[in-house]
C-alpha cells in the first residue's frame, strides 16, 4: 500500500501536468505511460517479492532479520546488545491493524527492523525481546 500511494501520487502529479501544459502532449503521454507499467510491476512484485526473502527470527540467544532486493542482508543481534525495543504504527499500520518493531544496538549498521507484524504479534514480540534483554547479563554496548 506504501509503494501504490507513492506511485499514485506521481501518476497525479503527471496527469495535472499533462492537462495543464498546451504543448506537444506525446512525450506527457508516453512518460505517464511508462510509470504506470513501472508502477504496476513495482506493486506487483514487491509483496511477492518481499514475503520470498525478507525474514525474521527470535531466540533466547539472539534476533535475526534478513532484508533486501538485490543486496540481501542478514543481520544478528545478540540478546545481550539490545539496548531498545520499540513498536510503531503508521496511519497505514493503524488502518490494516499493522505494525512495525526495531530493535536497537550499539552496531554501526544501525538498528534491526521489522516491518508488517500483526499488532498482536509485535506486542508480544516487544514484550519477549524486553523480558530477555532484563534477563540478560551484559553492558548492552
Amino acid at each position: 500500500m506504501r509503494a501504490a500511494v507513492g506511485w499514485l501520487a506521481l501518476i497525479a502529479v503527471q496527469v495535472a501536468w499533462l492537462f495543464i501544459d498546451d504543448g506537444d502532449r506525446g512525450p506527457h503521454v508516453w512518460a505517464l505511460a511508462v510509470t504506470v507499467v513501472l508502477a504496476v510491476s513495482h506493486v506487483t512484485v514487491m509483496p511477492w517479492w518481499r514475503y520470498r526473502v525478507h525474514r525474521w527470527e527470535t531466540t533466547a540467544d539472539a534476533v535475526y532479520t534478513q532484508s533486501g532486493w538485490l543486496r540481501q542482508e542478514w543481520r544478528i543481534a545478540p540478546i545481550s546488545r539490545i539496548q531498545t525495543v520499540d513498536s510503531e504504527r503508521g496511519p497505514l499500520e493503524q488502518l490494516f491493524g499493522l505494525a512495525n518493531v526495531t530493535v536497537t544496538t550499539a552496531s554501526a549498521a544501525g538498528p534491526l527492523r521489522v516491518h508488517g507484524l500483526d499488532r498482536s504479534t509485535a506486542q508480544r514480540l516487544v514484550d519477549e525481546l524486553t523480558e530477555s534483554t532484563q534477563a540478560t547479563t551484559g553492558d548492552a554496548t
